[in-house]
């Protein structure tokens, strides 16, 4: 099958995660009921609270969470595939969470699931601050997972930042690359639109971008602007900034013509990096 159509769900998730479930799966069902094939939400689809304590506290072990079990039973029902872009997880015997990706099959079991891996630690101008780690246990493998459509690299936000894994994944067979995220609006609106696109370009693959939107508390507000890009980083579905879903169509036969245009993956050489006494390392 080289072609389907995917889905991107944009939501402004807040405390509530019975709320937020409401809303995920009514726009879930709305693409499924105009075609989509494959289904994407954003990160932290079952909840975006500022409060830790109140988050540590609504959270679920895997296999309690009511989020995961009911996008489960509507992949069953609707026999879509469905990723939950991330879901706040409790981690047993660890007192911070999971930031975690699942990708669930047509029949509502889970294909993979993916920890997000790099954390988001930063103070911004604007006084927003934002230290993950102090929250989430950072995951420790990256996954690629086969699909009706071919391999999918799994991903999530501040991962986009770090061209590597992607270039792994890609490497590893992924020609579809999922980047759910929550991007803060001030990074979002600078930087948003070029990072998925050259992840695109550089690996010769699709990426579907499902995203978090609006004000979710006094304290934070995300960009919107879910997107589908083609391997040529062309963008071929954007959202707004309002709750919603793009949807576009997926010919996986252009991967393999892009990647035998631009053949940057197959030109990869290793090198050795000579650094001058006196220059400090960027991660200083």
């Amino acid at each position: 099958m080289p072609s389907f159509t995917a889905a991107c769900i944009q939501l402004t998730s807040k405390a509530d995660v019975s709320e937020n479930l409401k809303v995920a799966t009514g726009l879930i069902r709305e693409a499924a009921n105009v075609g989509a094939d494959f289904i994407a939400t954003p990160e932290v689809t079952n909840m975006l609270d500022p409060d830790k304590a109140a988050v540590r506290a609504k959270a679920q072990v895997q296999e309690e969470d009511v989020t995961l079990k009911s996008f489960r039973s509507l992949a069953s029902e609707t026999a879509k595939w469905i990723l939950a872009g991330s879901l706040v997880i409790k981690k047993p015997g660890d007192e911070r969470l999971a930031n975690r990706s699942f990708l669930i099959r047509p029949d509502g079991s889970i294909a993979a699931q993916y920890d997000k891996i790099h954390m988001f630690d930063v103070e911004l101008s604007n006084g927003e601050s934002h230290k993950e780690s102090r929250a989430y246990a950072p995951g420790e493998a990256a996954h690629v997972v086969e699909t009706t459509w071919g391999p999918v690299g799994l991903s999530i936000c501040y991962d986009v930042r770090f061209a590597h894994l992607y270039q792994q994944l890609a490497l590893a067979g992924a020609g579809l690359l999922t980047v759910p995220a929550a991007f803060t609006y001030t990074t979002g609106r600078a930087h948003w639109h070029i990072l998925l696109r050259a992840r695109a370009i550089e690996n010769g693959a699709f990426v579907i971008a499902p995203a978090q939107c609006g004000q979710h508390s006094e304290k934070r507000k995300t960009y919107g602007h879910s997107l589908i890009i083609d391997p040529w980083g062309e963008i071929l579905a954007e959202a707004g900034e309002e709750p919603g879903f793009i949807t576009a169509r997926i010919d996986t036969e252009e991967i393999g013509r892009r990647r035998q245009q631009i053949p940057n993956l197959r030109n990869i050489r290793d090198f050795t990096l000579q650094i001058p006494a006196g220059v400090s390392a960027a991660a200083e």
